[in-house]
């Protein structure tokens, strides 16, 4: 059997789901552009996607829900200086396509385009991060109930103390096709799966809550037993640590970070203020500081898209980009932000592979892929080791920013008190309240750690949601204020 290369591969996939069935091929598409750059643009794509998604969740022991949906339809935008008309339908079809053409390019109707010959066709370069199958098929209904059913098994197997057990098995198949008004046509096919486990456990009236999980772009088959036990286990073990908690103290105070998912304090007060949008419009307080130190020296932080099979990963972003490995701070100074095409046209620099979008029904934006710092020397024990007095903070609920100040707010879902080094018990309802670039100059000492996210991480923007990652190396701070009850 003679195999296509993996992005011809994925164009031919695209095609055959989002063009053939519709009647549709590539001179529709050029037609359509055409009719967008007949006035003068400065900037027009399609945007072609089809997802099948499916979702099962356990409650009180039985497989309660389940859910299978199908959706499919074309965005069509143009872009005039910082203005853009878009106009999207889920009626696949030549018709639909020409009707949005000419709505969208009544943006910018004075004048008509320069352009004298239709531009030469050309495929994006991409990468080939993950396998392009359709993770739905790669269990049966019956083996991802009995998946489901393990979970529960597990969970309460682990201590007489769990009273409730929850469990959603997830799998996305999405496939997406862009042509550009430069010629240039890309596709990706984007598997995505997520097992999540959230367990209640009880005891002398108290009721406390753990969550655990995983998942990326690869089939249901990853989710083997030991898998499961490590999701069930850091559920189990995060409900029964907060059955011990105490009322945190507040004040200001050193506050240790664990690796991994703690870095979406990192995703949020930082990151979000390194996208181009914000900061093209001054609005970010990482807003004309490139060259600048915004960090203490040892602080190295990324947005990777290229890493292979992780749920924030992408071979080619949502405007037919390649992703990129991007360096925004280095050694405490800041290198650049990240970029979708409009924005990096108007601060004229490159586009970074960050144009994403939550579907064909929304415009892109510059967005996170894999946020995460890169990991120091020091070990893990002697940063808990240093604390005189303070949080350590290993797991994180919700948290809020403000772009412009910096200022964030997280709550951590399980966190310890330390003194003279040592572990004194856990802590409930601690607050971490700071300032984004403030914080990143606090940085003190940095582990030997760096980990990953488990790949649970969705992020939100403007309405808009989109599967990312986040990680970094367990951090001490200092100065921070911890919000508590106590």
């Amino acid at each position: 059997m003679i195999s296509r290369e993996p992005t011809i591969e994925r164009l031919a996939t695209a095609q055959s789901l989002l063009l053939t069935p519709f009647g549709l091929d590539e001179s529709h598409l050029s037609r359509a552009l055409a009719e967008i750059t007949a006035h003068k643009v400065d900037d027009a794509d399609l945007y072609f996607q089809y997802t099948r998604s499916e979702g099962w969740s356990l409650e009180e022991g039985i497989v309660k829900t389940g859910s299978f949906s199908i959706d499919q339809g074309v965005g069509v935008r143009a872009v005039s200086g910082e203005k853009t008309a878009f106009a999207y339908s889920d009626d696949i079809s030549e018709a639909s396509l020409l009707d949005a053409a000419r709505t969208v390019r009544s943006i910018s109707s004075a004048g008509r385009s320069a352009r004298v010959k239709a531009p030469v066709r050309k495929i994006a370069s991409s990468r080939s991060l993950y396998n392009g199958i359709d993770p739905i098929s790669t269990l049966d209904s019956t083996a991802k109930v009995e998946l489901l059913g393990r979970v529960e098994k597990l969970a309460r197997a682990r201590d007489p103390r769990v009273s409730q057990v929850m469990a959603g098995l997830a799998s996305e198949y999405d496939v997406v096709l862009v042509a550009r008004a430069d010629g240039t046509l890309a596709a990706d096919v984007r598997p995505l799966v997520r097992l999540s486990v959230t367990v209640i456990a009880e005891q002398n009236g108290r009721r406390e809550m753990g969550s655990g999980g995983g998942g990326g772009r690869f089939g249901l088959a990853y989710f083997d037993e030991a898998h499961i036990a490590e999701y069930v286990e850091q559920a189990v073990s995060a409900a029964l640590v907060n059955l011990e908690s105490r009322p945190a103290p507040a004040g200001e105070m050193t506050v240790v970070l664990g690796p991994g998912w703690p870095g979406i304090l990192l995703h949020e007060a930082i990151g979000h203020g390194l996208e181009g949008d914000f900061n093209r419009k001054g609005s970010s307080a990482f807003s004309g500081r490139i060259g600048q130190r915004v960090a203490a020296k040892g602080v190295t932080v990324l947005d990777d898209g290229t890493i292979a099979d992780r749920r924030g990963s992408l071979n080619v972003d949502d405007e037919g980009n390649a992703s990129q490995r991007n360096v925004l701070i280095e050694d405490g100074i800041l290198k650049g932000y990240i970029q979708d095409s409009l924005n990096a046209r108007l601060m004229k620099v490159k586009p970074t592979g960050n144009g994403r979008r939550e579907s064909y029904a929304h415009v892109p934006m510059p967005r996170m892929t894999n946020t995460y710092m890169l990991g120091g020397k020091k070990d893990p024990k002697e940063i808990v080791a240093s604390i005189k007095k303070g949080l350590y903070a290993t797991n994180f609920g919700g948290g809020q920013v403000d772009i412009t100040s910096g200022k964030f707010v997280f709550s951590a879902s399980e966190a310890y008190w330390v003194e003279n080094g040592k572990i004194q018990y856990p802590v409930k309802g601690a607050t971490i309240v700071g300032n984004g670039p403030d914080a990143l100059t606090r940085v003190t000492m940095i582990g030997n750690d760096m980990a990953l996210d488990s790949g649970v991480g969705t992020c939100g923007k403007e309405g808009q949601s989109v599967p990312v990652g986040v990680g970094q190396p367990t951090l001490r701070i200092d100065g921070l204020t911890v919000g508590g009850t106590a």
